[in-house]
């Protein structure tokens, strides 16, 4: 498989799951997925070859992701390998599959060494799709990822947090990381009806521990 740095998708981010079809027949605002507040946000360092290594658990051999459940907001949903589009951004997974994410497979796999990327989409024109509760996750909560291999590579949240596309902060996103970290993303942030979903939520995790099984 061929290896890619991250931030050869920083150039844009996820803007294809964010069009908000579901908010528009809907009622708009009345639905909007829950945002992260500002206590979610990071309080330690933010760039992540200034986090030390061993403030984790021991990395895993590289194995493709199968599924990931975060059981705090309801999430238990496979996983897709996603690719990049001809313009240089992160491809989605099918907007008609609401239960369906996907895992960066050029990048980084989830337990591994490095900042492993997850997306999903957070509506569909029916209504919520697979993150549209990823606002609602706290600090300190769990992400449980399946992996080809039988292990389970178990993530614990640092952080999670909203920004606008504009200032979308690629290098503290995608950059890579000393030890197995994992991003968690899809759309958020102001909306407009005419170009739906104004940025974008990320979690922020970090590799805690595993398991068989």
């Amino acid at each position: 498989m061929r290896r890619l740095t991250n931030l050869a998708i920083a150039v844009v981010t996820v803007t294809a799951l964010c069009s908000g079809a579901w908010l528009v027949r809907s009622g708009g605002e009345t639905h909007a997925p829950p945002q992260p507040s500002a206590a979610q946000a990071r309080t330690q360092p933010t760039h992540p070859e200034s986090i030390r290594p061993e403030s984790a658990s021991p990395a895993l051999p590289p194995s493709p992701p199968l599924r990931i459940r975060i059981p705090a907001i309801g999430v238990n949903a496979p996983l897709v390998g996603l690719g990049l589009t001809p313009t240089g951004s992160l491809d989605v997974p099918p907007a008609e599959r609401e239960d369906l994410a996907g895992w960066y497979e050029a990048g980084t796999a989830p337990g591994e060494t490095g900042t492993a990327i997850v997306a999903g989409h957070v509506d569909n024109a029916d209504g919520p799709s697979v993150f549209y509760r990823l606002g609602a996750l706290e600090k300190g909560g769990a992400i449980e990822v399946e992996r080809l291999d039988g292990s389970t590579a178990l993530f614990t949240v640092d952080a999670v947090e909203v920004y606008d596309t504009k200032d979308f902060p690629d290098e503290k996103v995608y950059g890579a990381a000393k030890r197995a970290e994992l991003r968690v993303i899809t759309c958020g942030g102001r909306y407009s009806r005419s170009t739906g979903y104004q940025g974008n939520v990320v979690v922020f995790a970090h590799l805690t521990g595993s398991r068989i099984g």
